[in-house]
């Protein structure tokens, strides 16, 4: 016998295991009449001596993955899922030895998931196994199809964490009424789809009749998340109204059977078979299409409304109820989030005879984050903006709908107010999806650990050494510049196109990951800026001669000097074949040049707004599509671009969201990972001359986010008793930002925000705003705090520091006093400072509480500075320099510290100098340098009551505390924050004066 014949016994075996059980006799029933045998010792050669992609092998692996990702069924016996102790369990249940067992293990390790699920403690569960097991077609199809297109792992991993979202559903055929509201986030082009379709799905099967999927604001997204559907989950059947027959009167809204669509054409819809239904499966009905959006159904209003159509078993009942609930037909309609596109959804709802109240729905919110959050300032109106508007009176007219949001970027998501009911707030759980370790984000591309300088240098150890390419020029100075890094990246362009088409001949298991090929433009978001690139890159193409022994020679220098070098360097991340040389590949770049111009095409697409635009070209459903696609919004927000693997980016955004959206170089390589380029501008201007790097701004943007789901894990605890420990609406979670300049959404988005914690490391910032003078109490207050320092004969003797002058020409000095005092005692000083109204001083003192709580802010050094024209004066019998400063009449509080004392403080703090400069002169501010020290300023001011002398020199000797103003700035440890660091939360009106949530 074959081990083919062995391998489908194997196969069979697994096929109908929903448990692991003894695999031995099962199998050796299957091969029994065959009249082959098998021993009891060889089921472990059976399963790992097979081909890798034997499918009995995969089979093994899958059911594998799914045992030991599986949660609360019967036959795991307590154990937690993904443990060592589940897979002994699974081995001994299968009847395998311990040697065995290694040898499994060794070839199929347990996956560790990082999912992080938050869920209210008073969740009910509901979704358990028999309730699975009940009703699983639809569920099974999807499976069946990620099972032929992903690793068994991340298969298993969807299966769990789907399970585990509709299981925070209410139940559907629950008697009582119940609204949960979600979020799901997940990351740029990571697969948020294939979890809301599995989630669908399983909602599907478990009772849900109406599902409502809001995906972003354009079409070409909407029909992209339609198409995915339809072929994925829906199917074959459902799309021709149940017959699997392609009938000449079908009407073209059939969107398929009219178009030449290469996927329904090679039959890759998912097809259940003629007849599925009469086994109680319900039908899926659509109520949009691929072509076509939501529109009013007037007289076939049938098509919402289940009574209209007497599909209910027993009218009497609720269609709720069990009797009724799964001999119903499922609707489904996938909208944009268009006010006119949503309100006729609404208003039909309205008009149908079924009480929308018994309606088990489900309304998936791709894009949560844009358009659907209330974007209107709270203090001012209590308005809703349009789509907000009309998504709360879904929730409203359709008692038993769900909300489930999804989003990579959830920031806006988070500044929700918790108070605000019929906002979509994430009050029942949150989940923070894992990535499979096949995805390409953040730290594919940047290099988040510490490097050398000869690391940096390295493709093999350097993310951005291997795939970034900087862009440095500017049309304003050097149009010529700009010309020569673009034709760079179409260089690139083309030679990976070559590269791919010769692995697709010399692997053809790798042409299906080679159907598309394409570049990613983005420097606007101004249509008549897309045109104007679009013809400077045609341009340039012509210029280009591709196929000219010019082009060859360019082509061979990229591919010795970048591509070659780098794919030899990378074969640690994926084992490809590596052409020996350019002439390997220079046959394939006329093959290349075929497809980018078939039919005389345009090898420049502009996917836009303007409604000239024709997007045939980019329709990768339909035809193979090797382009060059330029464009702004309409390719920065969901929509997957099929084979990008060069991108040319220059476009700066103010929020992290919307630039994190832009990121369309994210998400899955399979074949190319090696291959993929990013040219970005490294010095974008932006506002008040400031000049922007994109690539770190990417860079601060991931570890920001990173620090978010860190957060999220931390909240998801369970208490003793296994019960979730903390309600999502509980959850402070705080939104991380790095960059200064680089809000973590829209200003509109953050009515709700509330500045939780923010610093730079090694920058002075001044803290004037001291309140009114008043009968002078505050002042003597402050001074008290900082008069032990005095007393104790903190400050050492006068030493000389270096500052430069205004001009820059030359450096001059002053002198000064240095107290280093611990982190902790400054704290305490701090602490007790007072400030006006409207000033809050609590973000930095959280910001240095932290600091200190990492490690890296031990002590402090306060300069006292002598200043040749400030006269001492003795104030309640301590002798102290006093300044002349004014108070602000715009708003309140001192002027800012002089330039002068700056330097000092930030070399001492830890500042690296500026490139070409030496900070080493300043020998007294390095003498009380050290990596956890922060630096103060401090001074006093003469603030005598009203319009007195404040002149120091003009007044007394003595002066009294209360005319006595205690003034400081502060300079953070630079390694502290090096970029800076800002965090946001969501006011809570009722939790006004909560403490801040410690996060380790």
């Amino acid at each position: 016998m074959s081990q083919d014949q062995y391998d489908k016994a194997l196969e069979q075996a697994l096929t109908g295991m929903s448990d692991p059980m003894d695999l031995y006799p099962i199998v050796s029933a299957f091969l029994a009449p065959t009249g082959e045998a098998i021993a009891r010792k060889e089921v472990p050669d059976l399963i790992l001596g097979a081909d890798r992609n034997a499918p009995g092998r995969l089979k093994f692996h899958i059911r594998l993955s799914e045992w030991d990702a599986e949660k609360n069924a019967a036959w795991t016996d307590g154990t937690t899922e993904r443990t060592d102790e589940r897979r002994r369990l699974i081995m001994d249940r299968l009847g395998l030895t311990d040697d065995a067992a290694a040898r499994i293990r060794e070839t199929f390790p347990v996956f560790t998931d990082r999912t992080t699920v938050i869920t209210a403690p008073d969740w009910t569960p509901w979704y358990d196994e028999d309730r699975r097991r009940a009703h699983h077609f639809y569920w099974d199809g999807y499976r069946s199809l990620l099972e032929s297109r992903l690793p068994a792992e991340s298969v298993a991993d969807i299966d769990a964490v789907t399970t585990d979202i509709v299981g925070r559903l209410a139940d559907p055929s629950g008697s009582e009424a119940y609204q949960s509201k979600g979020l799901v986030v997940g990351h740029v082009q990571s697969g948020k789809t294939a979890n809301f379709t599995g989630v669908i799905a399983k909602a599907i099967d478990a009772g849900y009749r109406l599902i409502i999927v809001l995906t972003g604001t354009v079409e070409i997204l909407r029909s992209q998340t339609q198409r995915r559907l339809d072929m994925e989950l829906i199917g074959r059947e459902n799309i021709l109204g149940g017959t699997g027959e392609e009938d000449e009167e079908l009407p073209p809204g059939v969107d398929y059977v009219s178009t030449d669509d290469a996927d329904w054409n090679a039959g890759r819809f998912v097809s259940y078979g003629t007849g599925f239904t009469d086994a109680g499966v319900p039908a899926i009905r659509r109520l949009t299409g691929a072509k076509y959006d939501y529109k009013m159904l007037r007289a076939g209003i049938a098509a919402l409304d289940p009574r209209a159509g007497n599909e209910l078993s027993d009218p009497a009942k609720p269609m709720w109820h069990p009797d009724n609930i799964h001999r119903t037909e499922v609707r489904i309609a996938v909208v944009k989030k268009n006010k006119a596109v949503l309100k006729k959804l609404v208003d039909d709802l309205r008009r149908i005879k079924a009480r929308t109240a018994e309606i088990p729905t489900l309304i998936i919110d791709d894009e949560a984050d844009q358009a659907s959050v209330n974007t209107m300032n709270p203090k001012r109106s209590s308005d809703r903006t349009a789509i907000n508007r009309l998504i709360a009176e879904l929730m409203g007219r359709l008692a038993r709908a769900q909300y489930v949001g999804y989003t990579a970027t959830p920031f806006a998501n988070v500044f929700i107010s918790p108070e605000d009911a019929e906002d979509i707030f994430p009050r029942d759980f949150i989940v923070s999806l894992s990535t499979p370790k096949e995805y390409r984000g953040g730290r594919a591309y940047h290099d988040f650990e510490q490097l050398t300088s000869e690391e940096k240098k390295n493709p093999e150890v350097s993310n951005e050494c291997a795939f970034v390419r900087d862009l440095r020029g500017d049309d304003d100075v050097d149009p010529e510049q700009v010309d020569d890094e673009l034709l760079a990246a179409l260089d690139a362009f083309v030679l990976t196109g070559a590269i791919k088409l010769w692995r697709a001949f010399v692997k053809p298991e790798l042409a299906g990951s080679f159907r598309h090929h394409t570049m990613l433009v983005h420097e606007s978001v101004r249509q008549a800026d897309h045109a104007e690139l679009g013809e400077r890159i045609r341009r340039l193409w012509q210029l280009a001669g591709y196929g000219s022994p010019a082009s060859m020679n360019r082509l061979r220098s990229l591919f010795d000097e970048d591509f070659a070098v780098v794919s030899a360097s990378r074969k640690w991340e994926e084992d490809l074949p590596q052409p020996g040389s350019f002439d390997d590949v220079a046959s394939f770049v006329g093959e290349l040049l075929d497809l980018v111009m078939a039919s005389g095409a345009d090898p420049v697409v502009i996917v836009n707004g303007d409604k000239d635009q024709q997007y045939t070209q980019v329709d990768f459903q339909r035809d193979r599509v090797w382009r060059i696609l330029v464009g702004g919004t309409k390719l920065s927000r969901g929509f997957t671009l099929e084979g990008l693997t060069v991108t040319y980016f220059k476009r700066r955004a103010s929020q992290a969201d919307a630039l994190m959206q832009m990121g369309r170089w994210f998400g899955y390589r399979p074949g190319y990972s090696d291959l993929v380029r990013l040219y970005m501008a490294r010095e974008i201007k932006g506002p008040r001359g400031a000049v922007y790097d994109l690539y770190d701004a990417f860079g601060a943007i991931m570890q920001d986010e990173e620090q978010f789901r860190d957060q999220l894990a931390t909240f998801a605890r369970i208490d003793e008793d296994g019960r979730p420990a903390v309600k999502p609406i509980d959850v402070p979670p705080l939104v991380f930002q790095q960059l200064p300049w680089l809000r973590p959404t829209g200003r509109n988005k953050m009515y709700n925000a509330k500045l939780e914690f923010s610093g730079i490391g090694g920058e002075l910032q001044d803290f004037p705003r001291q309140p009114d003078r008043g009968d002078g109490r505050t002042n003597r207050r402050h001074f008290a705090l900082v008069r032990p320092w005095f007393e104790r004969d903190l400050f050492g003797p006068a030493e000389e520091f270096e500052y430069q002058d205004p001009s820059g020409n030359r450096k001059r000095k002053f002198r000064g006093r240095v107290a280093v005092i611990s982190a902790e005692e400054i704290l305490g000083v701090l602490e007790g400072f007072e400030w006006m109204e409207k000033f809050d001083f609590t973000p930095t003192l959280e910001m240095i509480r932290r600091a200190m709580a990492e490690g890296k802010l031990e002590d402090w050094a306060i300069l006292l500075p002598l200043l040749k024209e400030t006269p001492e004066k003795t104030v309640d019998g301590i002798r102290i320099p006093m300044l002349r400063r004014t108070r602000r009449p715009d708003r309140g509080g001192f002027s800012g510290s002089s330039f002068r004392q700056r330097g000092a403080i930030e070399t001492i703090a830890g500042k690296p100098a500026p490139e070409g400069e030496n900070s080493a002169s300043d020998d007294a501010a390095l003498a009380y340098r050290t990596s956890t020290r922060g630096a103060m300023l401090l001074t006093f001011a003469a603030d005598p009551k009203g319009d007195a002398e404040r002149t120091p020199s003009r007044m007394p000797e003595v002066m009294a505390a209360e005319d006595t103003a205690t003034i400081f700035s502060l300079a953070l440890p630079y390694q502290a924050a090096p970029k800076g660091r800002i965090a946001f939360s969501v006011k809570r009106m009722d939790r006004s004066n909560d403490p801040v949530v410690e996060v380790d």
